[in-house]
């Protein structure tokens, strides 16, 4: 048995004050609060003091050995997954992040004992336009600066081992140990930072001590293979054996070369090894979220690590993970990418939307949301419609739908929402968890555990798939298209399509397909709002993925390594003369 949970009474009346504004007043209610020492928000759910490894007093990771000595660990859980994922989301995100938070502290509210499992933010996007994703008001992770920062180093971690992989490769071309065709190397070097000018670089110069000049590029962290090795392994050993097997390039005739025939393995494992031990800190309200890993959703899969998840169905009763961008991208990726080589299978989705991005999928322009629209709302919908859809007759899902509300939505649009979810036999709940922390998230919490019981099972025996595993990889593909986006055909670029071939002929056709592409569409047109239907999906790219277990296919002009916007956010940042940070977003 777990030990009791810790009292919540004290963070309700510091948070009771804060009321729902801007980025200082987020900043301030974070700021007012004491976290709980990290020892006594995990003795609460029952970790002992030495399976914690502490960085400072509120944030530690959580020893694997630990981990892998409880039969709810290695064994099936008996605890429920939810899994949130949202509509096609506008420019500015439809507070996922900041649902799944409130959701968790609205479960501990009415006597669950919730654990979440997030991503771990990169600090490109922090930077960039996006800023930070520890969510915001009083639903938010703390130390939310320090995660959205450096954190505990796991970032570093895979980019070096990634760039320690990338420099072997070199190495061993300028030394021609191993028989390498230079054209076909397939290991970019990786910085966390969005950065255009690093797309497409040469590398090797300086004569015949600089190496073998040839053609390369920089990927952000997050879209790395070991970004997306890391967040698939199990275990080490697991870790370690995913490592040996990613493809870094071709011989001269075109057989593929691995991490192990560079001997690089053991050192790679070494890199990581502290990483892979998951990472533990708490909600403003002291709910624990387990926060380990960061694949992108619209460039790589989009879900924190498998080690993550399986502690927080070990840890509580009830767990919480989200997957990126709209269900079209992160959800998709969850059921098709992890629950068919984990088992992990939620019992429930949660769908975020606001009425501000329905109404932007119903045509409405940005600068035009905060007025009442009904006709828009009813057109807008149809994206929403879809993706519900999609998780319940693709995926076999039990749907909620949370309203993440604002100020401006009005009683005549809500209804519209409730009407046309009631049509798919969908609960719409209203959530107001930025303004009001796990008090403003109690109706959803309410509605998910309703969900779950009438689900009649918390454990699905095993996942229901968008494709089996026997289908060719161009058939795959073919399926997303048509069953979750909608469209009608799949097209490859020449260079593309001998890929495929390829890696059919080594055996690799039984690999499920990941698919890259934009986040604010089912199409791979961003400017296709709504639910469109009848398109071509483009491939220009295929990247073997080895290590994960999935073939990337890159669509239409999505890019591995992001740029920043005109105005970065990171110019609004600052640093007072007692080592505060303000403007982070």
């Amino acid at each position: 048995m777990h030990a009791s949970s810790p009292s919540i009474s004290n963070v309700t009346r510091a948070l009771n004050g804060y009321a729902n504004g801007d980025a200082r007043q987020e900043h301030a209610a974070a700021g007012v609060l004491t976290p709980l020492p990290i020892s006594d928000l995990a003795a609460g759910y029952g970790i002992p003091d030495r399976a914690l490894l502490r960085y400072g007093h509120d944030k530690a990771k959580i020893a694997l050995d630990y981990l892998e000595g409880l039969p709810e660990y290695r064994e099936r859980p008996s605890a429920p997954l939810v899994l949130v994922t949202a509509i096609s989301p506008t420019p500015a995100g439809e507070g996922k992040t900041t649902t799944s938070i409130g959701l968790a502290d609205g479960l501990r509210r009415l006597g669950r004992r919730p654990v979440l499992a997030l991503r771990e933010p990169s600090m490109g996007p922090v930077f960039g336009i996006k800023g930070g994703a520890t969510g915001g008001g009083k639903a938010q992770l703390t130390p939310a600066q320090d995660i959205n920062l450096h954190f505990t180093g796991d970032f570093a971690a895979i980019a070096e081992a990634n760039n320690l992989l990338a420099a072997m490769v070199d190495n061993a071309l300028h030394f021609t140990t191993v028989d390498l065709d230079p054209r076909s190397f397939s290991i970019r070097r990786t910085v966390d930072v969005n950065d255009r000018a690093l797309r497409e670089i040469v590398v090797g110069l300086g004569g015949r001590t600089g190496g073998v000049p040839r053609e390369s590029g920089f990927d952000i962290t997050a879209a790395s293979q070991i970004m997306a090795t890391f967040c698939m392994a199990s275990s080490l050993a697991d870790l370690r054996d995913r490592l040996a097997r990613i493809v870094v390039g071709r011989s001269s005739q075109g057989e593929p070369v691995t991490v192990d025939d560079l001997e690089a393995t053991g050192a790679l494992t070494a890199v990581l090894r502290d990483a892979l031990a998951p990472n533990l800190v708490q909600t403003l309200e002291g709910t624990p979220a387990v926060v380990h890993g960061g694949p992108f959703a619209n460039i790589a899969h989009g879900c924190n690590s498998v080690i993550a998840t399986r502690a927080a169905l070990a840890l509580g009763d009830i767990a919480i993970t989200e997957a990126g961008f709209g269900a079209d991208l992160g959800a998709e990726k969850f059921f098709d990418l992890v629950s068919r080589q984990t088992g992990l299978t939620p019992a429930l989705t949660v769908v975020v939307a606001t009425v501000r991005a329905l109404k932007y999928h119903g045509g409405v322009e940005l600068a035009a949301l905060e007025g009442e629209n009904v006709e828009a709302v009813r057109a807008g919908v149809a994206n929403l419609r879809q993706h519900v859809r999609n998780l319940q007759e693709v995926y076999g899902q039990h749907v909620v739908v949370a309203l993440n509300q604002f100020a401006a939505d009005t009683p005549a649009e809500i209804e519209e929402v409730r009407a046309a979810m009631a049509r798919l036999g969908v609960t719409v709940a209203l959530s107001q968890h930025y303004s009001d922390g796990g008090a403003g998230a109690q109706p959803l919490a309410r509605a998910v555990i309703s969900a779950l019981e009438d689900a009649g099972t918390t454990r699905p025996e095993k996942p229901r798939l968008c494709y089996e595993d026997e289908l060719p990889l161009v058939e795959k593909a073919l399926a997303v298209v048509q069953r979750v986006y909608h469209g009608a055909t799949v097209s490859f670029t020449a260079a593309a399509r001998r890929e495929l071939l390829r890696l059919e002929s080594e055996g690799r056709g039984h690999l499920p397909v990941c698919i890259a592409k934009t986040q604010y569409s089912f199409s791979t047109d961003p400017a296709a709002l709504g639910a469109p239907e009848g398109f071509d999906v483009p491939i220009r790219e295929v990247r073997l993925s080895a290590g994960a277990g999935f073939v990337v296919l890159i669509s239409g002009s999505v890019m591995t390594m992001p740029g920043l916007p005109r105005r970065p956010s990171a110019c609004d940042i600052t640093v007072d003369d007692g080592g505060r940070i303000h403007g982070m977003h």
